[in-house]
């Protein structure tokens, strides 16, 4: 018997075509993600030497913070960098003090991608995705062919533990050598790691001494040790003993989740019911909106959750954006707070002695697809920053500094929206991001930051990240507004007080001299022409933790003058040294006030006290308000707020203001650029 395919050209073209299939289908394999990854490090990061060399230094510094922070310890990070004989090639060890890692699970945790405890936490931390040090490991593996040299204690064990580690990325699975316990006598407890890798030592904006710079600004809490390859040893010093407050585990916030992650919910959810789904399931949903959300959705809260499909979902969605339903709890994120954003700033940029630093701001929680967030802000002017080509913008996501894509991150563009004429900096064309001597700091604190790739280099676009960067800028700009015409209105009073005493006693001298009188007294004639009351701010640090601060208070009028004098005092650094004759009130959030009674013509008042605390050097002494006066007669101080506390002193505390007042603050800002 023979075939007649040849008779048949039909048949056997079939024929190829299923032969062409089948060797297709036959090619057909499961990828394992390190094999992926192997293959595209760019996504991860690794698009370029330099930049392979400073993102693996932050994945291991990144997950020592936040072993430290979960385990309760200070960090005291080193990290070292070390060209070896070969070219390109460097030796890289970061070790720290955190609560070390189990022998067994040492492997996985270097060797393995994709596994973690972060990534299903719905909490803040650094680490979300189970990539970063494995990468890193892979990345060294591959450029070098080298392992990596693991190093662990814990605390609680007797011996320390050692191994080296290369990954098998066909299987995605750690390969384990000379794993051995040994005595590590200077070491309670911690975590070393040792590995090679090629890359590009560079030095400026994209350096690892400026990751490491910018890390010590939102981790003021950390010690960080960092020796360079042309071993300079430089040493970024803890600037409190205060830990962050530790991130706890919330549910998910339902507002802004899509039609696939309500249905994914729904299925891998434990409950019965749709009404209990909603109450159980999610924060902030009590039993009165989970019942507006069933109506809204014309939905039966008894109807059995396995029972519900996609138009049942597609309505809910619906239903959720038309309620109304309290903000995301706080204390699953862990924001670095206002004294300490200044404090960390303060330390850092200590070298180049800006003149101001506008009150940092932290906004109240949102929301952004389910996630909830908090933007805070900041703003240094003047002073010996660089005053040419554009300002510095510094961005962080969970206090992990972000050096590249800064064209494609939402916080850039952010920034570009605003008009910054309006408040004081150079903008040509009213876009973009503005000139002048000034740091823009602004830090996201999420449950899962959206970033743009697994590099973890920019945030994503989002519109609700976008509209609150925006809010919180605008509120520094409004201070840094307010600082800049007050610097102006005094420099222009202090060259009219400065002519007026020098010309004024040249003619009651002259005259006096011609008429054979004596020379008269001109306090009361400076006073007549000056009418303010002038306040003079100064402070010395006596020590460390301890300074002293001044304010000398003129009347410059014709008459006693009694007001109030009001500031904000770092409520951890108050002591019995603030008292005084004049002091009226301390609050327990540092709000003190003094009143100055019946103040004489041309006479000065001198008030000091002195703050006590690591926080002591927080305090801006420009920061007073003034009452009971004309604003008009107030130079060197602003006039109290009518709302004082709110609006004000503390931005920040809108997010105790019922959401009417608090979305009319937010018009008031946004109408700033109108």
């Amino acid at each position: 018997m023979h075939s007649d395919d040849g008779k048949n050209p039909k048949a056997a073209a079939q024929k190829g075509k299923r032969s062409i299939a089948n060797d297709m289908a036959g090619k057909q394999q499961e990828i394992s993600v390190t094999e992926f990854f192997e293959k595209n490090k760019h996504i991860l990061g690794f698009d370029s030497r330099s930049k392979a060399l400073l993102m693996g230094i932050k994945e291991a510094v990144d997950n020592s913070l936040d072993a430290c922070e979960e385990a309760g310890v200070l960090p005291d990070i080193s990290v070292s960098v070390e060209r070896t004989d070969e070219e390109e090639e460097f030796r890289i060890v970061i070790e720290d003090n955190g609560p070390g890692i189990v022998h067994h699970m040492m492997p996985n945790v270097f060797g393995r991608l994709l596994f973690g405890s972060r990534f299903h936490a719905q909490r803040q931390s650094r680490g979300q995705q189970g990539i970063g040090i494995s990468a890193t490991v892979m990345y060294g593996n591959i450029t070098t062919g080298k392992p990596a040299k693991i190093m662990s204690k814990v605390e609680e064990e007797e011996t320390a533990w050692s191994m080296d580690i290369t990954i098998d990325t066909k299987k995605n699975r750690p390969d384990v050598r000379n794993d051995q316990p040994f005595i590590w006598p200077e070491k309670e407890h911690g975590t070393r790691i040792e590995y090679y890798i090629r890359g590009r030592y560079v030095k400026g904006k994209q350096s690892v001494f400026e990751y490491l710079k910018n890390t010590a600004i939102v981790n003021p809490h950390a010690q960080l040790v960092y020796s360079d390859p042309e071993g300079k040893t430089y040493v970024f010093e803890r600037a409190t003993t205060r830990l962050p407050p530790k991130a706890k585990e919330v549910k998910p916030h339902i507002q802004g989740l899509e039609i696939g992650d309500m249905m994914r919910l729904a299925r891998d959810s434990k409950q019965k019911t749709l009404k209990n789904f909603l109450k159980n399931d999610f924060s902030r949903i009590s039993d009165r909106v989970a019942n507006e959300i069933l109506q809204l959705s014309q939905l039966n809260g008894d109807m059995r959750l396995s029972s519900l499909n996609r138009e049942n979902v597609r309505d809910l969605v619906h239903a959720v954006s038309s309620v109304k339903i309290m903000a995301p709890p706080t204390d699953c994120l862990s924001p670095i707070g206002e004294d300490l954003i200044k404090k960390g700033l303060k330390h850092v940029l200590e070298g180049n002695r800006p003149e101001y630093y506008a009150p940092p701001v932290t906004r109240a929680p949102r929301v952004a697809n389910g996630n909830p967030f908090v933007i805070e802000a900041g703003i240094v002017y003047g002073g010996e920053l660089h005053s040419e080509g554009q300002v510095t913008i510094l961005r962080f996501a969970n206090r992990v500094p972000l050096l590249y894509q800064q064209g494609a991150c939402a916080i850039t563009k952010a920034v570009e929206s605003i008009d910054w004429r309006k408040y004081g900096l150079e903008q040509r064309g009213g876009k973009g991001i503005p000139y002048g001597p000034a740091i823009i700091m602004i830090h996201i604190a999420s449950t899962k930051v959206p970033f743009t790739s697994e590099g973890k280099e920019a945030v994503a676009n989002l519109e609700e990240i976008g509209k609150e960067v925006a809010l919180a800028l605008r509120l520094c700009a409004r201070s840094l507004k307010s600082h800049l015409n007050k610097k102006e209105r005094k420099k222009k009073t202090r060259a009219k007080f400065d002519v007026v005493q020098q010309i004024l006693p040249e003619i009651a001298e002259k005259s006096a001299s011609m008429l054979g009188r004596p020379v008269p007294s001109l306090d009361s004639t400076i006073t007549k022409i000056m009418n303010v009351v002038w306040i003079e701010p100064s402070s010395m640090m006596e020590k460390k933790g301890l300074r002293t601060v001044r304010y000398n208070i003129y009347n410059y009028t014709t008459s006693p003058k009694s007001f109030m004098l009001h500031s904000v005092l770092p409520k951890s650094c108050l002591n019995e040294t603030i008292i005084s004759d004049v002091l009226v009130e301390v609050t327990e959030e540092g709000k003190t006030t003094w009143k100055m009674e019946d103040l004489p013509p041309s006479a000065c008042f001198e008030l000091e006290f002195q703050l006590d605390g690591e926080l002591s050097d927080v305090f801006g002494e420009s920061d007073v308000f003034v009452s009971g006066l004309n604003p008009t007669m107030i130079m060197g101080a602003e006039p109290l707020p009518g709302d004082w506390g709110i609006k004000g002193m503390e931005i920040s505390e809108s997010e105790n203001l019922p959401e009417e007042e608090e979305d009319e603050m937010e018009e008031e800002v946004l109408n700033d650029d109108d």
